[in-house]
């Protein structure tokens, strides 16, 4: 360890000095014996607020000094711009004493600030995925003299980027950039939440040429506090506590809401805190609700909100608010505070129902319990009171279940969901070929095959495929073919192309921009008419005049609370989560998270789930010609599970397929019995009738990805097959049905 502390430059020892740290950590030694030992990549894996920023940036800052780059000599790549305008804060002054300068690089960011990069091209680039694509399109002549000497990629939170589309994106526009300057640099990536070490190295690295490191870490003895505490929507029966009150001597404060709502105001109350919701629309609906109750007690109205539709302004307001000490705040938000963004004195996260993973759940508690304490969250779930003639399957609380099991799963076994890659991305295939050609002018159908194809994303896509996509982009005027038979960008390519939402990868939609008088306050989907209201960034606003040409909607503000929409999916669940959710109703186990009313909530669902047989049989009458079936898979393999009993519509008389996530699928089903229809599925589970291939049908048109539309309804039902259904696990849980007779 000396001589590593040793081989850092003077102003590195002094900063260690200054935080009075006595030894380099473990993961700090093994990122520094990678970098200097070495000439391979590293993934730095470690839990939040462990030092993976300086464990990376100590020996990439030493190397830099002791052999300045003639350009810019580290590429630093974020998934959102309030990371990247977060994460070199904590080690500004380190940077300033370096001499090395750091330049942000995204959407919010000032020309003028761009400016200075471009004419002396050195130190540190901060850039979103979309900015680095403009950067390829648009300053394709500039980039051998913008990365010519480059020596670092730095790819942060990398879990949000494995197996998706825009993870790929950055593989293939670093592929780009390698071929552009001669030579791959090498890559770091950083994340507190990898599944699978092996798989995530692998992506890394695809096309680098190197070898990756992934040294493993000691996670640590587990400290939390945990809670979890339920309530029925509208129910402010006395034996549900309202609220955790300290002084429950003094009259409880009033109260319009139901005990859930109250019970999440008073768990933020007075204390720093962040809280989380899987949605927009819960997110503003929970603010709002939250400073009506604070108006209604006459306290501060101290909440503030952050999601990807609010203006720049707003978002930026609670980064601040939040990372100041003297500041009380508390704010809502999705995804967009979940990653690695430093607040410093956080004192609480509040979970509104459950996280979707292991992996969100392990992110958004690592936002709290830096400076040394231990991380503190509570998870509040609200739910419809059952009523006597509620079917069996809403009988169960399937968040608090879910919840549960994703923290015992990590708990007992240290499970984090593993990547889910993809191997037919056609979608960005569709987006990279529009790229590469605009970039280049124009190519030979063959150059342009092989310089795309040669891409680490794409790897898997058969020659035929790409030429079915070629041939369908030239009849649609995307592509254009020359008098020289060579390939340039067509009038609808164009079209794409002149739009700044063409570099993003991720589905967005033409949103209209909210305006009160020269605030911009975000963007909602569909204008309201003039005199309606909606709500957003936790308020509600009514329209005074709409201006359609220009996608802006003016509005004033008004007193109330509203819900609103927006269009997207949240995500994938994987099956060890569900097969946890059906151990927790079948094992006794008392939870020490679990408050009273969770208690209690637990006890009534394992009673009912015991008397109606659902875990000795996963398909349950349920009286008539209905059924209920319990598969207790994920996403993709109920995904190819609803399909199979679908496809059995005619010979069993099945009608009224219906489902809730991945929990059940509900059916009618008039000819045969449950032996028979388990018994038939059984015996084409054990041949190969069912495939993933044979499961989509012909008249499907299945649009996922943002440029799915564009792309031929063959190669889309084929990478569907492919990426998005998993027959081999139903057919496993199939056979395991069988056994249950």
């Amino acid at each position: 360890m000396s001589e590593i502390f040793e081989r850092f430059p003077r102003f590195i020892q002094e900063y260690i000095y200054a935080h009075n740290w006595e030894s380099l950590r473990e993961v700090q030694v093994a990122a520094a014996k990678t970098i200097f030992e070495s000439d391979r990549n590293l993934l730095l894996t470690s839990s939040t607020a462990s030092g993976k920023t300086e464990a990376a940036f100590f020996p990439i800052l030493s190397e830099l000094c002791e052999d300045p780059p003639a350009s810019v000599g580290v590429l630093y790549i974020a998934p959102l711009k309030s990371l990247i305008n977060d994460q070199f804060y904590r080690i500004e002054e380190l940077l300033s004493e370096s001499g090395i300068p750091v330049t942000h690089w995204h959407g919010d960011v000032a020309q003028s600030h761009k400016k200075k990069l471009l004419e002396k091209p050195r130190g540190i680039l901060q850039v979103t995925p979309e900015s680095l694509e403009s950067m390829l399109i648009n300053r394709s002549n500039d980039l051998v003299r913008l990365f010519g000497d480059l020596r670092f990629i730095v790819i942060d939170e990398i879990h949000t980027l494995t197996g998706s589309d825009r993870g790929n994106q950055i593989l293939c526009q670093l592929a780009r950039i390698g071929s552009l300057i001669g030579y791959h640099p090498r890559r770091v990536g950083l994340s507190a939440t990898i599944g699978d070490l092996q798989t995530a190295a692998d992506w890394l690295g695809a096309g680098s040429g190197r070898a990756t490191d992934a040294p493993v870490s000691d996670p640590g003895k587990i400290r939390w506090r945990l809670g979890m505490e339920h309530f029925y929507i509208g129910n402010a029966k006395t034996e549900q506590a309202i609220e955790p009150r300290e002084d429950t001597s003094a009259p409880a404060p009033p109260t319009a809401y139901d005990a859930g709502y109250s019970y999440m105001y008073d768990c933020v109350r007075d204390r720093k805190s962040l809280v989380f919701s899987n949605s927009r629309e819960e997110t503003e609906y929970l603010c709002a609700t939250l400073r009506q109750i604070a108006k209604l007690r006459g306290d501060s109205d101290v909440f503030l909100i952050h999601h990807g539709n609010l203006s720049a302004s707003i978002r930026e307001e609670a980064e601040l608010k939040m990372k100041d000490e003297d500041v009380m705040a508390v704010t809502c938000a999705t995804v967009t505070m979940e990653l690695g963004i430093d607040i410093g004195r956080l004192e609480r996260v509040l979970q509104n129902q459950s996280p979707n993973s292991v992996t969100g759940f392990l992110q958004r508690l690592g936002r709290s319990g830096r400076r040394g304490q231990p991380p503190e969250m509570m998870m509040v779930f609200r739910e419809e009171d059952p009523l006597p003639n509620t079917p069996l399957p809403q009988l169960m609380p399937w968040e608090l279940l879910k919840a549960i099991a994703i923290v015992q799963l990590y708990i007992e076994e240290r499970f984090i969901e593993p990547p889910n890659l993809r191997k037919l991305p056609y979608s960005l295939l569709f987006h990279q070929t529009l790229s590469v050609l605009a970039s280049s002018g124009e190519l030979s159908a063959r150059r342009l095959a092989d310089r795309v194809l040669s891409l680490s994303p794409f790897l898997h896509v058969p020659k035929e495929d790409y030429k079915v996509l070629i041939l369908s982009m030239l009849n649609n005027d995307f592509l254009e073919m020359t008098e020289e038979k060579t390939l340039i960008v067509g009038l609808a390519g164009e079209r794409l192309l002149r739009s700044f939402k063409f570099y993003a990868v991720f589905k967005d939609s033409e949103d209209y921009t909210v305006r009160c008088g020269s605030d911009e306050i975000g963007t909602i989907t569909t204008p309201p008419p003039v005199g309606d209201r909606f709500a957003l960034a936790g308020r509600v606003w009514e329209v005074e005049e709409l201006d359609i040409a220009h996608r802006l909607i003016y509005v004033k503000s008004v007193e109330g609370k509203m819900e609103v929409s927006w269009p997207g999916d949240y995500g994938e669940v994987h099956t060890r989560i569900l097969e946890r959710m059906r151990q927790v109703l079948s094992e006794d186990t008392v939870y020490p998270y679990l408050k009273p009313n969770a208690q209690k909530r637990l006890e009534v669902a394992r009673h009912v789930a015991r008397n109606t047989g659902m875990l000795s049989h996963s398909l349950v009458h349920l009286g008539g010609y209905s059924w209920c079936l319990f598969p207790w898979l994920g996403t993709r393999a109920f995904r190819a599970m609803r399909k199979i009993i679908a496809s059995k519509s005619q010979s069993f008389g099945i009608t009224g397929v219906e489902y809730e996530g991945c929990y059940y699928i509900t059916f009618k089903m008039s000819r045969g019995n449950d032996y028979e229809l388990i018994s038939t599925l059984a015996e084409e589970a054990r041949t190969d009738r069912i495939s993933a291939h044979a499961l989509v049908s012909g008249g499907e048109v299945p649009v996922f990805e943002k440029y799915d539309d564009y792309v031929p309804a063959d190669l889309l039902r084929h990478a569907y097959a492919v990426d998005k259904i998993d027959a081999e696990s139903a057919k496993r849980r199939i056979l395991e049905i069988e056994e249950e007779y």
